[in-house]
C-alpha cells in the first residue's frame, strides 16, 4: 500500500506537470480508499454494537414489570404516570422519558438498589453522589421508602422538584 508521503508527493507531481483533472482522479483514488477503511470499521462498529448491546429500556421495565407479577395500571397508576406517557413508553422502544420519570417508575416497582440502576442506565441515566435530589432517592432506596408521596415530601424538605410535578 502506498504511504501518505508517496501519495502527497504523487499528487504534487500530477499538480506540477499533467492537467488540471488528473488530480482528481487522485482525489477519487484517495476517496475509494477512505471508503474500503469506512467500510471495514463500519463492520467491525456493528459487530461491537451488537456485542455490547443491552436490553432497552422498556425491554427491561416490562421484564420487571412480569417479574414483580404485577400489571401496567398498578405500576403508572403508583408513579403518578397517566396511562397515556405509559402507552407511550410501552409503544415507542426508542422513547426515553425524563429522568424522573425512570425513578418514578422504578420507585413504584419498589426496585433495589442494583435493579433502581440497571433501569436508570438502560436509559442512559445514573444517580449521583454530587446532586443532593439524587441524594435523596439514594436515601430513600437505602431506607426502602418507595412511596411517591414521601419521596416528593422528602425533596420538597430541599426545596427541590418532586417526581413528575405531583406533590400532596
Amino acid at each position: 500500500m502506498l504511504t501518505k508521503e508517496i501519495l502527497k508527493e504523487l499528487k504534487e507531481y500530477i499538480d506540477n506537470h499533467l492537467l488540471p483533472f488528473s488530480s482528481h482522479v487522485l482525489e477519487e483514488y484517495q476517496y475509494s480508499l477512505q471508503e474500503e477503511r469506512i467500510d471495514l470499521h463500519s463492520v467491525e462498529l456493528e459487530d461491537f454494537i451488537n456485542n455490547k448491546r443491552k436490553p432497552t429500556l422498556s425491554e427491561c421495565l416490562f421484564r420487571f414489570i412480569d417479574q414483580k407479577n404485577t400489571s401496567d395500571p398498578v405500576i403508572y397508576k403508583k408513579a403518578g404516570i397517566d396511562r397515556k406517557h405509559f402507552s407511550k413508553i410501552r409503544s415507542n422502544p426508542n422513547y426515553l422519558p425524563k429522568k424522573n420519570t425512570i425513578i418514578a417508575l422504578a420507585l413504584a416497582l419498589e426496585l433495589n438498589e442494583l435493579e433502581f440502576e440497571e433501569l436508570l442506565s438502560t436509559a442512559g441515566y445514573s444517580l449521583s453522589d454530587s446532586d443532593t435530589s439524587d441524594l435523596v432517592i439514594q436515601f430513600c432506596l437505602e431506607k426502602k421508602i418507595y412511596d411517591i408521596d414521601l419521596v416528593n415530601q422528602a425533596l420538597e424538605y430541599y426545596s427541590l422538584k418532586p417526581l413528575n410535578g405531583i406533590l400532596k
